[in-house]
C-alpha cells in the first residue's frame, strides 16, 4: 500500500480534475470525460469550468460542442443534478441515472398536486409535439400543454420537462435566444444501443477514480448519488485496475499507475459555480479549511459558491455581474493574499474576460 501527504492531496486532487491547465486540453468532450462531467445547472457558469480547465477554449466553443457538434450533452445524472457529459458516452451513462430520475420526478409531480394520469398523458403530448414540430422550448411546450388541459404551476412545469428528458422521450438540444430547447431524443442522438448495467457501473467506477481518485467508496457513492452496493460492485470489477493507498491515517483507492504527475505549485484559478472540482468528495476539509467554508457555502442551501483555490486549496471568494456592456467581479480573499496574488488573479480575470469575449474589471 503506497502512501500519499495528506498535505498535498489537494495538489494531486486539482491535477486530476486538470486545473493546472495541461497544454492537450483543447476539446471540450475530452475535458468532460477527464473530470466526470462538468456541473452545469447554472448555465453562465457550466462553461466556465472548461476554462477553469483549458487554455484555449471560449464560451462559444463550449456552445458549439453542445448544439452544433452535439459532442457534449447537457442532461440530469448525477446527484440528480445537470452536468455536460460527452454525447458518446450516453449509452452507458443515461441508463445508469435516469431510471431513479425519472421515478423521483413522477413522485414529486404527485406531491405537487398533479392529478393522477397527467404525468403520463403529458408525456405522450410531449412526445407527438416534437415529433410533429421539431425543437420546442419549455415555455412553448408547456403552452401547448396548458391548451391540451395539463393544469401546469411552476414547479410542475419545471418537473415536466425534466420528465420528458428522462424518461427518454427528448433531450435538452438547441438554443432558441436565451432557452433550450427540448428535442426528440432519437433524432438528436439516434437509437440507444443496448445497455449492459455492470459494465456501465465498471466503467463509471473508472472514470469516477480517474477524475477524482484518490477516495474511497463512499466518497464515490456521494458523487454519483448511486447506492453504496452499486458502486462498489463497479469497483469490484476493475479490481485489478485500482491499487489501495493510505492517506494520512485513511485508506483510499485509485487507478494503478495513473497517478497524475504534478504541476508546478501556485497553481491559481478561480472556479464558478458549482464547479465540479468541490463536488467530488464526501468531506472537502482537504481543501476548505472552516474559516473559508463560508466562500464555498455562502448563503446556504444547496449552492456551491465561486471560489479562487491555489493548488486546489480554496483561498477566498469572488462574484461576478453583468453590468452596462461588461462583466464587473469582485474578490473576497484577505488583502495579504489579494496582494500576494495580484499578477495571477490579474490574469485569471483577463482569462475570464477572454473566454467570455466581453470587458471584465475587478471592482470593490
Amino acid at each position: 500500500m503506497s502512501g500519499i501527504d495528506p498535505a498535498g492531496l489537494a495538489r494531486l486532487r486539482a491535477a486530476r480534475q486538470l486545473l493546472h491547465r495541461p497544454t492537450n486540453a483543447k476539446d471540450p468532450a475530452s475535458i468532460a470525460r477527464a473530470i466526470g462531467g462538468a456541473q452545469a445547472q447554472d448555465v453562465y457558469a457550466g462553461p466556465l469550468t472548461f476554462r477553469s480547465r483549458s487554455r484555449r477554449l471560449t464560451a462559444a466553443d463550449i456552445k458549439r460542442a453542445r448544439t452544433e457538434e452535439r459532442s457534449l450533452l447537457r442532461t440530469w445524472v448525477m446527484r440528480t443534478t445537470v452536468h455536460m457529459i460527452p454525447t458518446d458516452d450516453v449509452a452507458w451513462w443515461l441508463p445508469l441515472f435516469e431510471p431513479g430520475i425519472e421515478r423521483d420526478t413522477r413522485r414529486r409531480l404527485s406531491q405537487l398536486g398533479m392529478e393522477a394520469g397527467d404525468d403520463e398523458r403529458s408525456m405522450k403530448l410531449v412526445a407527438g409535439m416534437l415529433a410533429d414540430e421539431g425543437p420546442l422550448t419549455r415555455s412553448e411546450i408547456a403552452e401547448r400543454l396548458e391548451r391540451a388541459g395539463v393544469e401546469l404551476n411552476s414547479m410542475t412545469r419545471l418537473h415536466v420537462m425534466r420528465l420528458a428528458v428522462t424518461s427518454g422521450i427528448a433531450c435538452l438540444g438547441p438554443d432558441r435566444g436565451a432557452q433550450t430547447c427540448l428535442v426528440r431524443r432519437k433524432d438528436w442522438l439516434g437509437n440507444a444501443p443496448p445497455f449492459d448495467l455492470d459494465r456501465a457501473l465498471a466503467e463509471l467506477a473508472r472514470r469516477y477514480l480517474g477524475a477524482f481518485g484518490p477516495a474511497t467508496d463512499r466518497d464515490f457513492a456521494y458523487w454519483a448519488g448511486l447506492p453504496l452496493r452499486d458502486v462498489r460492485a463497479g469497483l469490484a470489477a476493475i479490481a485489478q485496475e485500482i491499487e489501495e493507498m493510505r492517506v494520512g491515517g485513511q485508506a483510499m483507492i485509485g487507478l494503478r499507475a495513473r497517478r497524475p504527475r504534478l504541476p508546478r505549485t501556485g497553481q491559481v484559478r478561480m472556479l464558478g459555480n458549482f464547479d465540479t472540482y468541490l463536488l467530488g468528495w464526501k468531506d472537502r476539509e482537504f481543501a476548505v479549511t472552516g474559516e473559508h467554508a463560508l466562500h464555498v457555502k455562502e448563503g446556504g442551501g444547496g449552492w456551491i459558491r465561486p471560489v479562487v483555490v491555489e493548488d486546489g486549496i480554496v483561498l477566498g471568494g469572488w462574484r461576478s455581474r453583468r453590468q452596462g456592456g461588461r462583466l464587473e467581479v469582485t474578490l473576497n480573499l484577505d488583502e495579504a493574499e489579494r496582494e500576494r496574488l495580484r499578477g495571477k488573479l490579474e490574469a485569471e480575470v483577463a482569462d475570464i474576460g477572454r473566454f467570455e469575449g466581453t470587458e471584465v474589471a475587478v471592482v470593490d
